[in-house]
């Protein structure tokens, strides 16, 4: 059982000093190992992570989730997760990632998962965050269809962010082909193909901690120059 305290973390320290968002990633995976897989190349990275089941596939047999539903521990201000070999994991299925409490709870996490279902019906974002997205593609027509509808939605309902493309590297670069030549192109800009497996997992989580490094570089100069300033 954790209670949220983000003064106490150092990833928490570190974005609220520099102002920065929330970071979510949205995993659109098929293969439920493949989450515990991207939570341990992030903290091989140095980057802390909480995994939100929001599918009630991972933790469902885990003790802590009989305890109190996740709306309530979210009242309470006390999160039951569970330590993971990388991470901590949470059982929160429905949980939304639009409520507004969850903003707080993501201040102590350098990236929150969301297992997310694959069709992407149910998907709702955190307001005012980094939003990344991972869809698995598989070399079948059924995924293909499936991950393709899952990008004409994203298309239309998301302003930025990144979508990363993972799984059998013939099959993601067809699916890539056809959003170049069918979906609106800035939102085709945004999608990426990573190699298959871990490989792609590292690439990854390199991308994410530059990112957070650059933003990070650019609140210390911009801090140093208001200090400059305000000293003459």
């Amino acid at each position: 059982m954790q209670r949220v305290n983000p003064s106490d973390q150092a990833a928490g320290l570190r974005r609220r000093s520099a102002r920065l968002p929330p970071a979510c990633t949205y995993c659109f995976f098929d293969s439920a190992e493949w989450l515990a897989k991207l939570a341990n190349t992030l903290q091989q990275g140095g980057q802390s992570a909480l995994l939100i089941d929001r599918r009630g596939r991972l933790f469902a047999g885990a003790p802590t989730r009989s305890l109190f539903d996740w709306e309530q521990q979210l009242a309470r201000g006390e999160l039951h997760t569970q330590p993971l070999s990388a991470g901590e994991g949470w059982y929160a299925p429905g949980l939304r990632a639009d409520v507004p409490a969850l903003r707080e709870v993501a201040r102590a996490y350098d990236h929150l998962l969301f297992d997310e279902e694959s069709s992407g019906a149910e998907l709702i974002l955190m307001p005012g965050a980094t939003q990344r997205f991972l869809i698995e593609v598989q070399d079948a027509q059924p995924s293909l269809l499936r991950a393709y509808t899952l990008l004409k939605t994203l298309s239309h309902a998301v302003s930025g962010g990144q979508v990363g493309l993972l799984g059998d590297p013939a099959a993601c670069a067809q699916l890539h082909a056809a959003a170049r030549h069918f979906l609106p192109q800035p939102f085709a800009r945004t999608i990426h193909c990573a190699a298959d497996g871990d490989t792609a997992f590292s690439a990854l989580a390199v991308r994410m901690l530059g990112e957070e490094t650059r933003h990070l570089t650019r609140f210390e100069i911009e801090n140093h120059e208001s200090m400059a300033l305000k000293n003459g």
